[in-house]
This record gives C-alpha cells, structure tokens and sequence, in this order.
C-alpha cells in the first residue's frame, strides 16, 4: 500500500486578535416595556439587562461580520489575504445556502479560503476556536477567522414577556494562528439532544411555506425563539458549570490561577451562579457585558472580550476561561491565554 503524506503544523496555537461590532440602536428597558407588560426592575432583577442592541436593515449578518473581522485581523497583525479558513457561527442567516462565510471571505480579502457555517447557537464561538486550534495544530491552516454573528432580533417575539428582552444582535471575531508555546487548552465539548425542546424556534421553515411560498398554515406566523428560561438557568448553573471545571482541569490549569471568566453572555443570574459553583476568587475578573448588550448568542464571548480590553480590565497574556451553551443542548469551552 502506498504511504500517504499528511499535513503537519504548528505544535501550539493561539488566538492572535480579537474584534467586534455592536448596532447603532440602542433599546433600552423603558422600550421594551412598551411591547411587554413588565419593568425595568423585573427585567434588571431577571436577566441584570439593562439595554441591548437591534440591528438596523443595513446591519446584516455579513455587514457586522466583515466589521469584526477587519478588527480581528488588524489587531492579529496580519492581512486579509493571510486568512487560510473563515468559520462563522450563526443561526440567523436566513439563507439555506450558500453559507455566509464565503460571502464574508470575499468581502475580506481572504481570497481562496476555505469557509464554511456552523449551527451551535450560543457555544458557535467556542466550537468554531476548538476546530481553529485544531486546523492550525494539524496543518490545515496557518490563520483562521472564527466569527461568531447574530440578529436574533429577526427571531424574536417582541410581545413574548419571557424573552422579548433578552436577545440582541452584534459580530465578534478572532484570528487564531500558531504559536510556540500553549495557549488554547484543550475543549471540552458536548450536547444533550434530550434537552433540545427547552430552546427551539417555534417552527420549520416548510411549515410555514410551502416551496412555491404559499401559506401552509395560516395560524402560523413567522418562526420565532422560544426557551424554557427555568430550565436553562439549572442546566447552565451546574451541568455547564461542571463541564466549566473539567476545561480547567484538562487545560492544568487552577480555579485560583484563573485570571478571567467570559462565559456566554446568557443572563447575568447565571454568570454569578456559574461563578459560585466553580469556586472562582473574589478578585477574578468577569465578563458581565450582557448588561449593556442582551444576549447575542455566538457573538457574545468575543464582543465581551474586547468590551473588558476596552474597559482595560484585562491584557495579553492572561489566562481565561471562555465557555459557551445553548440551544441543542450544546456546551463548549477552552482556556486560553489573551492576545
């Protein structure tokens, strides 16, 4: 048998910049009030939201993408043309196909990449880092963009009091390329299909049009998000907490060495239980950007990433713990150390 060659590539890797784009339109609780009967304290008290972002018809999953990914790439230190993959995590391209990637890679000026879409709603960031890590390891990229994008606002029931607050739109990217020491740990990643009904849109496209688009069921409006809230906080609380535990322990890394924490940016209830669970020091820092952005989703670890650069809260070379869970019921998280 005739021996195959195989791709060999850097020993590490790491992420070498970071980037994100929020809309133009803030709403803030007072808004909503008008569309839900509720509070700013119940909502603030419920979620700690106090404002979110909408994108405007201009700011299109492809538009805040190539935003993102300019800055990514330029803080990265590299050109566009040096991006070899684009991964784009997203469940709001409303387009079976193509995938948005390639459209974002022409855009870009990655001319050839490889690109391709994901579907792991709120962990696509931490999915799409793990499968970076990997290319770059095995020597089937040198540089990969890794988006994570949403226009939830496109999916949501503004007249549902249970989660007409809570999501948002925006674009985070990071560039992940080698590195001579190791600074992505191990992920750890996983799903519970048993699970899926407790986050769901309400339906499938063909349930509601037919393919000639004739109206299928005329009691059927536009699909929209749905989520067993209740249900979601226990499993986040602890079944991702404890996954939350074993990326530290894979990674060799300490609770009490930990400089960061930036989970998803779900609720901010279980930011602080995840917090508790996992033991993390008083001192630590910790992403709470859902405050001011609503959940976006794949898009909310790296737009709370750059939010605490921004803030100055934290420098490259720090060690973080970034995990993301969501619809499916999907989990992924990796330690790593800041660019």
């Amino acid at each position: 048998m005739t021996a195959l060659q195989t791709s060999t590539g850097s020993a590490y890797s790491r992420i070498l910049g970071v980037g994100g784009y929020r809309p133009r339109r803030v709403v803030d609780n007072a808004e909503i009030c008008t569309m839900i009967d509720s509070t700013d304290e119940w909502i603030r008290t419920r979620s700690g939201i106090t404002e979110r972002r909408w994108a405007a018809p201009d700011e299109t999953i492809a538009m805040m993408s190539g935003e993102a990914a300019r800055k990514a790439v330029e803080r990265a230190g590299i050109e566009p043309s040096q991006i070899d993959c684009v991964i784009v995590s997203t469940v709001t391209h409303m387009h079976q196909t193509p995938a948005i990637a390639p459209l974002i890679a022409h855009h870009l000026g990655a001319v050839g990449a490889a690109a391709f879409d994901i579907s792991a709603a709120c962990a696509g960031f931490c999915y799409a880092t793990a499968m970076a890590d990997a290319m770059v390891r095995a020597g089937t990229a040198t540089h990969v963009l890794a988006i994570g994008v949403e226009r939830l606002s496109d999916l949501t029931d503004r007249s549902d009091r249970a989660s007409a607050f809570i999501f948002a739109d925006g674009a985070g990217a990071a560039v992940i390329g080698p590195s001579d020491v190791p600074a992505i740990g191990p992920v750890v990643w996983g799903s519970d299909g048993e699970r899926a009904g407790t986050i769901v849109q309400t339906a499938a496209w063909d349930e509601v049009l037919g393919p000639h688009g004739e109206a299928r069921d005329l009691e059927r409006t536009f699909p929209t998000l749905r989520m067993e809230g209740r249900e979601v906080f226990k499993w986040a609380s602890y079944t991702v907490a404890a996954k939350a535990q074993e990326a530290l322990d894979r990674a060799g890394v300490a609770a009490a060495d930990l400089d960061v924490f930036i989970p998803h940016q779900a609720n901010d209830r279980i930011t602080t239980a995840m917090t508790r669970t996992l033991g993390l020091r008083e001192d630590i820092v910790i992403a709470r950007d859902i405050v001011r952005q609503g959940n976006t989703s794949a898009a909310s670890i790296p737009l709370a990433m750059e939010a605490l650069y921004e803030e100055g809260r934290i420098s490259s070379g720090q060690t973080a713990l970034i995990i993301g869970f969501g619809a499916g019921l999907v989990h992924a998280g990796q330690v790593v150390v800041l660019p």
